[in-house]
């Protein structure tokens, strides 16, 4: 028996063994076991204690949810939402369909959701001052309602024309549009640890945000917008070993969940592992198949993935990192364009004297 199975299904969670059992072990919904674990899913702390927190309209606010910075209430349920979606509950779920509804409530007549800033921890980014639109104050809200199956809902649908719509010729998405709208607005600054290696205006945490609301539609993830993204998103090759398992952990809620613009400011491998899967690139692209050799590599003896930050978590990150790889091909139906570049955050500048 590979190592890794009996410590998975011997972890308290009955997400995760249901989730190991369905995702990994082939075991359909009319398995006994995957139905007994289905019934037990409340009872999981990590669903139990969100689900506690839900007020009467259906939202959560953020200010009351551990770890996370205020956001307002929008951003409460759509990280609530995110969570309970990647547990397993889906629009059957009482909760999910309240939480969903709020979240549909507030969205606007041109599909995106209202820009709202709440606390900033986006230091030398602008912070909140200027920006008319920032693609992340509706890609968080899609992307908790796409996790929790909600991607093809026409509603949800008018959310990605409004994504795909703030997009950059070159592919990427910006910081935002910085001083009003439409031409009137000029495109914001992007800070250096943002930057894609093969776009002027684009910014990696925004783009990022796009992508995996594409990734989570069952057509959209396999179009031409999602390959691009991706593309420019494999650009960056580096090897931060202690980011990988960061996006897990902080969905369960081991990690804060803080900042805007700086959302997904960590370059999380695992992350782009994930990403790879569902748009479906494959090892015959050199980069996939170099961050695939690297992931591997940092498999324990016993076959899991350490998450040094948040140890608790560990399990969760082993089995996301597994799905993952159990999805990537050894030959895709595209191969990126893009060339290889080491990536520099602060491109070096030469000295006048």
């Amino acid at each position: 028996m590979t190592t890794w199975v009996p410590l998975l299904l011997a972890d308290p969670s009955p997400c995760l063994r249901r989730l190991v059992l369905t995702e990994l072990l082939g075991r359909g919904d009319d398995d006994s076991e995957v139905q007994e674990l289905a019934a037990l899913r409340e009872t999981d702390p990590l669903a139990a204690d969100l689900l506690g927190l839900q007020e009467e309209d259906g939202a959560w606010d953020s200010a009351r949810l551990p770890g996370s910075a205020p956001g307002g209430r929008v951003r409460g349920t759509a990280q609530a939402l995110t969570r309970l979606g990647y547990l397993g509950l889906g629009p059957a779920h009482p909760a999910v369909a309240r939480g969903a509804a709020y979240l549909f409530s507030q969205q606007r007549e041109d599909g995106a959701w209202p820009l709202a800033w709440g606390r900033s921890d986006d230091e030398g980014d602008g912070g909140r001052e200027g920006y008319s639109m920032v693609p992340l104050q509706t890609a968080l809200p899609l992307r908790a309602l796409a996790t929790c199956g909600y991607a093809e809902d026409p509603r949800a649908e008018r959310a990605y024309a409004w994504l795909l719509a703030q997009r950059l010729p070159d592919g990427a998405w910006p910081t935002g549009i910085a001083g009003g709208a439409g031409e009137a607005g000029v495109y914001g600054g992007v800070a250096g640890y943002r930057r894609l290696a093969h776009s002027r205006w684009g910014c990696r945490s925004n783009t990022t945000g796009a992508l995996i609301c594409l990734a989570l539609h069952p057509t959209r993830r396999h179009g031409p917008e999602a390959r691009r993204a991706l593309d420019l998103l494999l650009g960056r090759e580096t090897r931060e070993e202690a980011a990988v398992g960061y996006e897990v952990a902080r969905v369960l809620g081991a990690e804060a969940s803080r900042g805007f613009l700086t959302y997904y400011a960590r370059f999380d491998l695992g992350l782009m592992l994930s990403l790879c899967a569902r748009v479906g690139a494959a090892t015959d692209d050199a980069r996939v198949a170099d961050l695939v050799a690297f992931v591997r590599g940092l498999q324990g003896p016993h076959g899991l993935w350490e998450y040094a930050r948040r140890p608790q978590v560990s399990r969760w990150v082993t089995f996301d990192l597994l799905r993952s790889l159990s999805r990537i091909d050894a030959a895709g139906e595209w191969v990126g364009l893009e060339p290889r570049t080491p990536f520099q955050p602060y491109p070096s500048r030469d000295r006048r004297y």
